[in-house]
């Protein structure tokens, strides 16, 4: 697949070889037992190195194993509210929302109304600053609360 005549070469342990010939080049790489790499085909001259393609694939694999192993997936839970919530209801909430943020998930506080209770909008904003100042210690708001047809949303994230 290597298209230039004369190649910079490297060999597995990353000593220059020279500059030589595509040919003089697989053939070293044959002798060797080893694969012939183009690594940076726009230089002048383009350079290749020897090494075992197999095994150096097999490495990549096993490194982005081990940064997948390493990664934490950060979820998004919900906790639905009601603007006339009882206070031993709101105690189970602000519960649910602390054990979210000690597994290290954002949470979405929706705060659905029905009926009559969109008359009174003012009565869910003030449940939902009572929400962020109760969780001020432990999270940060992300996304102020608003408005989306009949329900008013806010996403707090964990600190740290």
């Amino acid at each position: 697949m290597i298209t230039a005549h004369e190649l910079l070469v490297i060999d597995d342990a990353g000593e220059k070889r020279g500059v030589m010939s595509k040919y003089d080049a697989l053939r070293l790489a044959e002798v060797e037992g080893l694969d012939l790499v183009e690594v940076a085909p726009m230089a002048k001259p383009p350079v290749v190195k020897l090494m075992d393609f197999g095994k150096y694939k097999y490495q990549e694999q096993k490194k982005a194993a081990e940064a997948r192993k390493h990664q934490k997936i950060i979820e998004i839970k919900e906790i639905k509210l009601r603007p006339m919530i009882d206070d031993h209801d709101y105690e189970v909430k602000m519960r649910s929302i602390k054990r979210f943020f000690e597994e290290g998930d954002k949470v979405k506080v929706t705060l659905r109304f029905r009926g009559r209770e969109m008359a009174h909008m003012e009565l869910g904003m003030q449940l939902l600053q009572k929400v962020k100042l109760d969780t001020d210690q432990i999270g940060k708001v992300e996304q102020e609360p608003k408005l989306e047809g009949r329900q008013m949303v806010m996403v707090i994230a964990p600190k740290g």
